[in-house]
């Protein structure tokens, strides 16, 4: 308990920095998001067994040819959701979050992939299975959003980092739709994030392991610690980069940072993980902003 206090209130406190130096500096915000898309698009789709390198990933956002055959599923849903992920960022300060909102991120993100599914709910005898969950019956998923979404709005009160680790986890347990449910419950993670005015978080491919075992315990036990730590790191990496730009620090690698000031490169890269220091993953590498005294 005192560990998920301890990154509240970091998370708080980063918040607090961010808006300080955000003040002026729309362009330069604007410049880190876009530069992120390719990273978003790339981390979700792996977790959902993508092939799709990050290198390739950013060629296909950029149109240029790849050096191997992949399928045109691959490139759409390259493609599509980096869409969603770019229309979020303004979208999500205009309107609430409802089931007509997460509809149309589902009919931009599977559009040319199965049109058929795309921008509606599992309906009739469409059942689905994630390793050994099956999810609820079609007829349940009207009421199940609703609840989701009420619940989520009913506890305003309570820790922002608390309340997405909750519905994102509702939203993966319910699996509304027949395909898509994994990217779709991420980009509304970072819709919330954003719309009460927090930055968007990267729940990165290397830590899958620990994200499909927050889905197992909430399976088990219906709790949501290990969801919780997941999006309390994410949200922190991103701070941690967005404050390294905005406070017009000097942007390095970690193993820079730790031949420089002679320390262990295995040792920070450890406290980077837990985000003890103000390190951050940006294109698969660790980094670190630093003052630039010279």
């Amino acid at each position: 308990m005192t560990k998920i206090l301890n990154v509240f209130n970091k998370v708080s406190s980063l918040r607090e920095r961010y808006y300080k130096a955000a003040i002026g500096k729309d362009a330069l915000i604007k410049l880190v998001n876009e530069a992120e898309v390719a990273e978003q698009v790339y981390n979700s789709n792996a977790i959902e067994n993508s092939t799709l390198s990050l290198e390739e990933t950013e060629k296909i956002l950029l149109q240029i040819d790849l050096d191997r055959f992949v399928t045109q599923r691959e490139i759409f849903e390259a493609k599509n959701l980096a869409r969603v992920v770019s229309y979020i960022d303004s979208r999500a300060k205009e309107q609430e979050l409802n089931d007509g909102v997460i509809l149309s991120l589902h009919k931009m993100l599977i559009s040319n992939i199965r049109d058929d599914i795309a921008g509606r709910f599992r309906n009739n005898n469409e059942f689905v299975r994630v390793g050994s969950h099956i999810a609820p019956n079609p007829k349940e998923i009207n009421e199940r959003m609703e609840k989701m979404l009420s619940e989520y709005n009913a506890a305003s009160h309570e820790n922002i980092i608390k309340r997405i680790a909750k519905l994102h986890l509702t939203f993966e347990y319910t699996h509304p739709f027949v395909d898509g449910n994994g990217r779709i419950g991420r980009v509304i993670n970072n819709y919330l994030l954003i719309r009460e005015g927090f930055v968007p978080i990267n729940i990165k491919f290397i830590d899958r392991q620990k994200y499909y075992e927050a889905f197992r315990e909430f399976d088990a036990k219906g709790a949501t610690v290990i969801m919780e730590e997941i999006v309390g790191k994410a949200l922190t990496n991103s701070y941690h980069k967005r404050l390294a730009y905005l406070e017009g620090k000097k942007i390095i690698t970690l193993i820079d940072y730790a031949k420089d000031n002679k320390l262990s490169h295995s040792n920070l890269i450890n406290k980077a993980g837990r985000q003890t220091i103000e390190a951050f993953l940006e294109k698969n590498v660790w980094k670190i902003g630093i003052d630039d005294k010279k």
